[in-house]
């Protein structure tokens, strides 16, 4: 069975095939690749996919792993160079603005949830400087709730271990460790920021379950207990 269907990508650019194609073969030629996980990726509608961030290859290695098109957001000064425009584009980037308080960035999600995309966020906000989990932040719970899309989690690893130039030459073994769809469950009102807190514990501690040991940093605890205390503690 073809696990990445064509049809799947009818929407993607023609670069964006072409990339995706070129580094599923050079991360199995030229690397280790491993997925894990793929035959549960929600074949339509909205998806908000969740990962930890090691490095500038963690983007890649998303796209080769993911069987649909993915669609990222990147800092308008990205796009101030024509060429990185251009490639930026042709791989679904969409600029934001980020002295606009994550606003910006939340729109443009939104309107590519509102036409049943799957978007990637990373929680931490930045790469992790010593490649383990670091604490999330709280905007990808605020945009689970708004959007009621399900939040697909995905632990990377072995993405730090070479520089972004060697992309296509890694040498190196990568996996990419896909976990079970799932979706925040629905609050009525305005969520305190406990509650916030602890929805954002679930998305950490998913992705922190795609990971060995000794990549999940502050998240390497026994979430089901930790929730359950916690829910305890907030009803």
């Amino acid at each position: 069975m073809n696990r990445f269907p064509l049809n799947r990508f009818k929407d993607a650019t023609i670069i964006y095939r072409i990339g995706t194609l070129a580094g599923r073969f050079c991360f199995r030629a030229f690397g280790r690749l491993e997925i894990t996980g793929a035959e549960g990726v929600p074949k339509f509608g909205p998806l908000i996919v969740v990962s930890n961030h090691l490095s500038l290859n963690d983007p890649p290695l998303l796209v080769a792993a993911i069987p649909r098109p993915l669609y990222f957001i990147g800092k308008r000064e990205l796009f101030s160079n024509v060429i990185f425009r251009f490639w930026m584009q042709a791989f679904h980037v969409s600029p934001f603005n980020r002295s606009a308080a994550g606003i910006d960035a939340v729109r443009v999600l939104m309107q590519n949830l509102g036409r049943d995309r799957a978007v990637v966020i990373f929680p931490e906000g930045t790469r992790s400087p010593h490649s383990t989990l670091q604490a999330g932040m709280l905007g990808v719970v605020y945009l689970a709730l708004k959007s009621q899309s399900a939040i697909l989690p995905v632990g990377v690893t072995g993405t730090e271990k070479f520089p972004l130039w060697r992309i296509p030459f890694p040498f190196r073994k990568m996996k990419a460790s896909i976990g079970q769809p799932f979706t925040l469950p629905v609050i009525e009102g305005k969520p305190s920021k406990a509650v916030m807190s602890n929805l954002l514990d679930m998305v950490m501690g998913r992705i922190a379950d795609q990971l060995p040991a000794e990549y999940r940093g502050i998240y390497a605890r026994d979430y089901q207990q930790t929730q359950a205390e916690q829910t305890q503690q907030t009803a």
